[in-house]
C-alpha cells in the first residue's frame, strides 16, 4: 500500500496568486486598507504586543485582508501572544497567514564526501508561514487607540516636507508634469495650486523622492528604463509599494493611482512568469522606505523594537530572500 504525502506548500506561489487576483480585478492590494476615511486613519499594521510594524511581503499579504480596512485598527497578534496577554481568540476564527525568513546550514553540495566533518556549509534562506490574527478577532483585547502627534511627530502634517529637504534631492518647481531625472538628479513639481489637496502633493512628491533613492549615491538602483519597459514597470511597481509603505506611516491617504491600467498589465505579466518577484519588490520597497523615512529625525530617533520582535534573517538578504519580518510566532 502507498503512503501518500502531501507536498511542502509553494508560500511564494500562494501569496503571487492572491495578488494576481487582486490586480486582475483591478485594485493594487496594498492600496486597500490604508483609506484615510476611515475611523483610526491610515497605519502600518503592527504587533499588538509589541508595537513592531510589519515589513515587506507582510505588509501586503496583511493589507490583502478584509479584516485589515474594515477598521482602523493596525493590531495582529499569534494565538500564542493573545492568550499571553488574557485575551482570546473567538472560536471559529480564520487566522491570516504571515511570512517570515529562517535561515538554515545545509552541506556545500560542491563538498565531496558527505560525512566530512570539514565539510563547508552555507546558511540558506527558508521562507516559513505563521498565523495571525487581527484584533477584531480577538476578545478582551483593549480598543485601539491611534497615537498622538506627541507619541509619533512624524505624522505631522509638515513630515514630508521634512523628509525632502533633509533627503538634500533637489526640487524644482514647474510645468504640468511630476517627474525624476536621473541625469539631473532632481525632481520637478507642478506648483501646489495644481493639486486637490496637501495630503496630494505629499504622496506624489514622496512618490517622486522614491525614485530619486535609487539615484547611485544612494540605494544605487538601475533608473536607465525607457519608459513602458519591463524595467520601468519594475521600478513602478517597487516604489509603488515604497510610496504606499512611507504614506502609511505619516498617517497620509493612499492618492492618486496614475496609469494603473497600464501598470497592472505589465505587473501581472511579470507575476505570472515569476512567482518570487512581488517578495523582491516588498523587499525593495520596505528598503526605500526604510532609508527615506530615517530623514525624519523622529521617526529615526523612535524607541527600538521589543527584543522578542528581533527579525529572524540578516539585513543583507539576497534578491530570492526579502527584508526579514518581526518574529511574532
Amino acid at each position: 500500500m502507498k503512503t501518500r504525502c502531501n507536498a511542502p506548500r509553494d508560500h511564494y506561489a500562494a501569496v503571487t496568486d492572491r495578488v494576481i487576483a487582486a490586480l486582475e480585478a483591478g485594485t493594487p492590494p496594498w492600496r486597500r486598507p490604508w483609506d484615510e476615511k476611515q475611523a483610526g486613519g491610515p497605519s502600518m499594521p503592527c504587533n499588538a504586543t509589541t508595537g513592531t510594524r510589519y515589513r515587506g511581503i507582510n505588509v501586503v499579504t496583511l493589507g490583502m485582508s478584509p479584516l485589515a480596512f474594515m477598521s482602523g485598527d493596525p493590531r495582529w497578534a499569534t494565538y500564542k501572544q493573545a492568550a499571553a496577554r488574557g485575551w482570546q481568540v473567538r472560536k471559529g476564527e480564520r487566522g491570516t497567514t504571515a511570512y517570515f525568513y529562517k535561515r538554515i546550514e545545509v552541506r556545500d553540495a560542491r563538498t565531496p564526501e558527505p560525512h566530512d566533518q570539514d565539510a563547508e556549509t552555507r546558511r540558506v534562506p527558508l521562507l516559513r508561514a505563521f498565523t495571525l490574527f487581527h484584533a477584531s478577532q480577538i476578545e478582551g483585547i483593549s480598543a485601539f487607540v491611534s497615537p498622538t502627534i506627541e507619541e509619533a511627530p512624524w505624522r505631522a502634517p509638515e513630515a514630508a516636507e521634512i523628509i525632502v529637504a533633509n533627503s538634500g534631492v533637489r526640487v524644482c518647481i514647474g510645468g504640468d508634469r511630476a517627474f525624476y531625472s536621473p541625469a539631473t538628479d532632481h525632481i520637478q513639481m507642478p506648483p501646489r495650486v495644481a493639486f486637490h489637496s496637501a495630503a496630494g502633493w505629499s504622496n506624489t512628491i514622496l512618490h517622486e523622492l522614491s525614485h530619486a533613492s535609487g539615484h547611485s549615491s544612494r540605494l544605487n538602483r538601475d533608473l536607465r528604463n525607457a519608459f513602458g519597459s519591463p524595467d520601468y514597470s519594475r521600478e513602478e511597481l517597487r516604489v509603488e509599494l515604497a510610496q504606499m509603505t512611507i504614506c502609511a506611516e505619516l498617517g497620509l491617504g493612499a492618492g492618486e493611482f496614475s496609469n494603473g491600467v497600464a501598470y497592472i498589465a505589465s505587473w501581472l505579466e511579470s507575476f505570472r512568469s515569476d512567482r518570487k518577484e512581488i517578495f523582491r519588490a516588498a523587499a525593495e520597497a520596505q528598503r526605500i522606505a526604510d532609508y527615506l523615512l530615517a530623514f525624519h529625525p523622529a521617526y529615526a530617533n523612535r524607541p527600538a523594537a521589543s527584543p522578542e520582535s528581533v527579525p529572524l534573517a540578516d539585513e543583507n538578504d539576497t534578491a530570492d530572500a526579502p527584508e526579514p519580518m518581526p518574529a511574532a510566532a
